[in-house]
């Protein structure tokens, strides 16, 4: 179970990892869109947006952290800060994919 959970957090972070390059380098690049929407939609367009900015920043360290306890051993502490970077990783995730398909 451990070697499985092991795997499959580090195609996560591989692919988050990759994920993120490609954002930066396409955004570097190009520019950001900007959103076109009104009224209510931008309230929540803007809503969804500012967290998910804000936590995107912040869930990095988590995330070094986090597999710097899981390969050091060290699985007490990975579990305790584990039980954080999760759902941050996951929210941050999930409005991604939202503001995505609101802005395309």
């Amino acid at each position: 179970m451990i070697s499985w959970h092991r795997a499959a957090m580090i195609s996560a972070f591989f692919f988050s990892t990759c994920f993120l390059v490609g954002y930066l380098t396409y955004h570097a690049q190009f520019g950001s869109q900007k959103f076109s929407g009104t009224g209510l939609a931008r309230q929540i367009y803007f809503s969804i947006l500012i967290p998910h900015s804000i936590l995107a920043v912040v869930m990095l360290p988590m995330i070094f952290l986090t597999f710097k306890r899981a390969l050091a051993g060290d699985h007490i502490r990975h579990r305790a800060i584990a039980r954080w970077t999760l759902p941050v990783w996951l929210f941050v995730s999930v409005t991604g994919v939202v503001i995505y398909l609101m802005l395309y």
